[in-house]
């Protein structure tokens, strides 16, 4: 008797928990699709070199070269160390930035965090506490790269201004 019993006992409850819990977190996943799509760069990982993609970016390592993450939102975590330059949709610093940042719409730089190089972005938030050394150029929807809107500047005229500058 206790052979056919020790079968059934631990197979069939252990399968049906198991279910419930893969349908329970199918069902919350499309309620944050934030944290369902966003990566991880843990605290021991080091990347050097360029990295790209179509989800946003969590950093709690250390990044050489270059983010591009555009429409997606890269954070800066508190351990995180970064020597690049960063292009996303929005930039949260809490750890330490060393470069240039292009946000196509806001740059939030919190209190434990740092930041050395130039912004660009149309908000930008700089918390009490925080460290920015550079630029800030706020920029309205649809402006190009001299704060004139883009659709107003043609190829020559913008080759023209780069050769002004």
């Amino acid at each position: 008797m206790s052979p056919s019993t020790e079968p059934t006992r631990p197979s069939v409850p252990a399968a049906t928990s198991h279910e419930s819990t893969t349908t329970r977190t199918s069902s919350t996943s499309p309620a944050s699709p934030a944290a369902a799509d966003q990566a991880t760069i843990g605290k021991s990982l080091v990347v050097k070199g360029e990295v790209t993609g179509s989800e946003s970016l969590y950093i709690d390592g250390k990044v050489e070269g270059a983010i591009n993450l555009p429409g997606n939102r890269v954070t800066v975590g508190r351990n995180g160390q970064v020597s690049a330059n960063i292009s996303a949709r929005e930039v949260v610093v809490l750890g330490k930035v060393r470069g240039n940042i292009n946000a196509s719409d806001r740059v939030d730089i919190r209190s434990e965090g740092s930041l050395t190089g130039d912004v660009i972005a149309q908000r930008i938030s700089i918390e009490d506490g925080a460290f920015f050394k550079g630029g800030i150029d706020i920029r309205k929807p649809g402006q190009g790269k001299e704060g004139v809107p883009a659709a107003t500047i043609s190829n020559a005229e913008q080759k023209a201004v780069a050769v002004q500058a």
